[in-house]
């Protein structure tokens, strides 16, 4: 009889679905074990532990399922983009609902603040990429130089993140574009300065 080999790349994606399903405080090793059909000794050899083994999915997942801001002639089209892109990805049925990094850390008990402070910058810093888009509009004469860059980032940011928890509540595509699109429509008076 012949043993099979451990594929640590399918292991790692199967761990990234069980996290971005459960998150990370609720998945435990023995959910992890059982959907990757491993034991713990195995799964500490390969990963380490729980929390090595979760950096790992992040880092998967920021690979091949995050979604940024992507080059337009201004801001308003950049984050139009954005909302309406994420709202294809957080309703694509071949992967859990919603935002891993959205979604991963909302529950954490004493002992896990690391993943939550991690998760928090990652958010933090996606918030800052679409403030630092709206500041190039203001440098560029695109937009009024009274616009608060910080204020529209954190506007679009809470759009994302609610976008995000409809997902995971059963929202489909549709429905998202129609909450991308009513947001775009505060644009106007966001950047009237």
């Amino acid at each position: 009889m012949t043993r099979r080999a451990f594929d640590r790349d399918h292991a790692l994606a199967i761990a990234l679905r069980e996290f971005w399903t459960h998150g990370y405080e609720t998945t435990s090793i023995a959910s992890l074990t059982k959907a990757m059909g491993i034991n713990p000794p195995s799964l500490y050899a390969a990963f380490g532990d729980k929390r090595r083994l979760f950096d790992e999915a992040v880092e998967l997942y920021l690979r091949t399922h995050a979604t940024g801001l992507r080059p337009a002639a201004d801001a308003g089209t950049a984050i139009g983009r954005l909302l309406r892109d994420l709202a294809a990805d957080y309703a694509d049925p071949a992967h859990p609902p919603g935002c891993l990094i959205i979604s991963a850390a909302t529950n954490c008990a004493p002992g896990s603040e690391e993943v939550l402070a991690a998760m928090r910058a990652m958010r933090e810093a996606t918030k800052a990429s679409l403030a630092a888009r709206v500041r190039e509009d203001i440098e560029a004469g695109l937009l009024a130089q009274g616009v608060d860059p910080e204020a529209v980032a954190t506007f679009y940011a809470a759009v994302i993140q609610g976008m995000n928890q409809q997902a995971r509540d059963g929202a489909g595509r549709k429905a998202l574009e129609g909450v991308a699109d009513a947001a775009m429509l505060a644009w106007p008076a966001l950047t009237a300065g």
